[in-house]
């Protein structure tokens, strides 16, 4: 019948309690919710009366097996054991909102984004927005991390995009990335993704504020910078999260010590707190310029310990000395757009953008830094060049070159 999904019968535990209505094909009640299933026999009676559950209750049961299957991975439980546990005998109250697909590109996600960090506590449906854009963010991630640290380091720059989205994708994309260079599982990525994105919720609006303020932090915005990380997390737990590693993550994403932090993974939360730094010393505020990549990434590494000298290098080779979406001058004198990471930190592929004389070219020319010719003499802010860049000619370019 219509409406109804068949219950997988064998992956039900003896004893526990059914958290959906078992219904025979044509809608005769078998088991009700909330009673148990007590033995073998009443497993053979489901069967034999072909069990289904609605659609409804398949999908958010359906929600809650994945979000059992991640906990269990965070856990390090064998993969077999993952693929074998039995159906959840509990489902939230969430796992029953509907998802919202997002669809279209990074600037569509980050806006999305935008609007929902400055809804903050009163954002209705906030969980399963939040999972729209985090399986947008790893769909587009998959499809070509190049072009989205491009789009987002080009977005970074423009205040009037809102910083606090670009910022928490930014973070969130270079963090997930250090973490599959690690070879970390990807649940500590998920992890890691989803932090980033409502780690500063607590303060959306008022870090957009910030960032065009041209004086420094009064004492109330001082003490409300303090205390947004907490803030944040309370405010992820007024939406109904109960995933206590998320909380962890987002509560304690300005710990000094990270790996003191209890109840959650301490690689993804260093890694967290490393992009989130890392991030705004690349971002210009009205009251500073931003530090150029070369030599935010150098600190990075520079200032490495033997607790987290690993992960710090692992974030500097994802990034490279100059991440696409950036500028630079060449020995040739030209000026260009960094369009992709190159086989080495300081290689990257370009795309000259002003020649020698400071003209600006009408085609855009691609340049291999690996050459003497073409290598990259100095890092240039955003600021310095002032150049609108069309995505679509930087994608034209890089698929005729191969890059």
């Amino acid at each position: 019948m219509t409406g109804y999904v068949p219950v997988p019968t064998e992956r039900l535990q003896l004893g526990r309690v059914l958290p959906v209505d078992m219904r025979a094909p044509d809608g005769r009640l078998l088991l009700r919710r909330g009673q148990a299933l007590e033995s073998e026999a009443q497993r053979e009676m489901l069967m034999t009366h072909h069990a289904c559950m609605t659609e409804t209750d398949a999908q958010a049961w359906d929600k809650a097996m994945q979000r059992q299957m991640r906990a269990m991975v965070a856990r390090g439980a064998d993969m077999r054991a993952v693929v074998q546990a039995p159906m959840p005998a509990a489902i939230l109250d969430t796992d029953y909102l509907a998802g919202r697909p997002v669809d279209g590109g990074w600037l569509d996600v980050q806006e999305i984004l935008r609007g929902l960090l400055y809804q903050g506590a009163n954002a209705a449906a906030a969980l399963p927005r939040l999972e729209g854009i985090e399986e947008a963010v790893n769909r587009l991630l998959a499809l070509d991390p190049d072009e989205g640290l491009f789009v987002l380091f080009q977005a970074l720059p423009d205040l009037g995009l809102g910083y606090c989205a670009t910022h928490a994708l930014l973070s969130g994309v270079v963090g997930s990335l250090t973490v599959n260079k690690l070879g970390l599982p990807k649940a500590q990525a998920d992890l890691l993704l989803r932090s980033a994105l409502v780690m500063n919720i607590g303060m959306a609006r008022p870090q957009d504020n910030l960032a065009r303020q041209r004086k420094p932090p009064d004492a109330f915005q001082r003490a409300m910078i303090n205390k947004h990380a907490p803030d944040s997390a309370d405010i992820l737990q007024g939406f109904g999260a109960s995933d206590a590693q998320w909380l962890t993550m987002v509560r304690h994403h300005h710990d000094v010590d990270p790996s003191e932090v209890q109840d959650t993974e301490p690689a993804a939360l260093q890694l967290l707190n490393l992009a989130d730094v890392l991030v705004a010393k690349m971002a210009p505020r009205i009251s500073r310029a931003a530090l150029p990549a070369l030599q935010a990434v150098r600190a990075l590494v520079q200032d490495a310990t033997a607790q987290n000298a690993s992960q710090r290098a692992a974030m500097a080779s994802v990034l490279g000395f100059y991440p696409p979406g950036t500028y630079v001058t060449l020995t040739n004198g030209e000026s260009a757009v960094v369009i992709a990471r190159g086989e080495r930190a300081n290689t990257p592929h370009v795309a000259s953008l002003v020649n020698a004389q400071g003209m600006v070219m009408s085609t855009y020319l691609y340049r291999d830094t690996g050459q003497a010719d073409f290598a990259v003499r100095a890092p240039l802010l955003a600021s310095q060049i002032n150049i609108k860049v069309s995505l679509e000619k930087v994608r034209r370019l890089r698929q005729v070159h191969g890059v």
